[in-house]
C-alpha cells in the first residue's frame, strides 16, 4: 500500500518503519521482533501532529508514556495449508478484480460511505503478491462482500475482509473458499478482532498470538 502511494518504508532488524507519514488506516511502524523498542519505532517515524499509528505485532511494547493510546486488541490468525476449504456460500461469485473499474466498485462497496474508498490505487492490481476478491451476488453482480490477498513469506496474508450486506460469515467463507482455489496447498495468515476474528475461528482460523495497535491522538 505504502508503495502504491509512492512512499518507501525501511526494514530493520526489530521493525519496519516509515519516515514520512502512511496512508489513512495503514501503520507507521509494524514490530518484527518481540525484542523492539519504542526507540525502535518511535526515533524512525514522523510523530509530530498526532494520527500516527504503530503496530505492535506481538504487543509487547508500551507506547503510552510518549502520548500514544491503544487503539485496539486484536488476534493473529493461522489457517494450516491443508484445512478443508469452508462451502462456498450460495449465491455468490467469488472472482479476482482485474480493471481500474472493478476496484473501483470493490472499494466503493469496501468503504461503505467513509469517504476513504481512493485509498486503493490502480497500481495494486499490477502487484504481483496483491490479490482483490470480490464476492458478487448471482442476481445483480453486485459487490457484496470482499478481500486483499497478499503473499510473501510462504504464506497468503487476509486482510480488508468486508461484508457490505453485514453476512460477514458467508465473507470469511467466501474469501476462504477463493484462497484454497486460487492458492491450493497455501496456509493463510493475518488478524482479527470483534466479530471478525469469532466469524474466522468459525472457519477454520486459529487464534495464533496478541497483536496491539497504537495511535497518537
Amino acid at each position: 500500500m505504502c508503495r502504491a502511494h509512492g512512499l518507501a518504508g525501511d526494514f530493520g532488524v526489530r521493525a519496519w518503519t516509515s519516515p514520512r507519514r502512511t496512508p489513512l488506516l495503514y501503520p507507521d511502524a509494524v514490530t518484527l521482533s518481540e525484542e523492539a523498542t519504542a526507540d525502535d519505532v518511535l526515533a524512525a517515524i514522523d510523530t509530530a501532529g498526532g494520527g500516527c499509528s504503530v503496530k505492535d505485532g506481538f504487543a509487547s511494547l508500551d507506547l503510552s508514556g510518549a502520548g500514544f493510546d491503544v487503539l485496539f486488541e486484536a488476534r493473529w490468525l493461522y489457517r494450516p495449508a491443508g484445512a478443508p476449504a469452508p462451502a462456498p456460500p450460495p449465491g455468490t461469485a467469488w472472482a479476482p478484480l482485474t480493471t481500474p473499474a472493478e476496484l473501483a466498485e470493490w472499494a466503493t462497496a469496501w468503504d461503505a460511505g467513509g469517504g476513504l474508498s481512493a485509498l486503493f490505487r490502480p497500481g495494486l492490481l499490477a502487484d504481483p503478491v496483491v490479490t482483490f476478491l470480490a464476492g458478487r451476488g448471482a442476481g445483480d453482480g453486485r459487490v457484496v462482500a470482499g478481500a486483499v490477498v497478499s503473499l510473501g513469506g510462504g504464506a497468503a496474508g487476509l486482510s480488508n475482509v468486508f461484508a457490505a450486506d453485514g453476512d460477514i460469515d458467508a465473507a470469511w467463507a467466501g474469501c476462504l473458499s477463493a484462497v484454497a482455489r486460487l492458492r491450493p496447498g497455501t496456509p493463510v495468515v493475518g488478524y482479527e478482532h470483534g466479530d471478525d476474528l469469532a466469524a474466522a475461528v468459525r472457519h477454520g482460523c486459529a487464534e495464533a498470538g496478541p497483536l496491539r495497535v497504537w495511535l497518537s491522538p
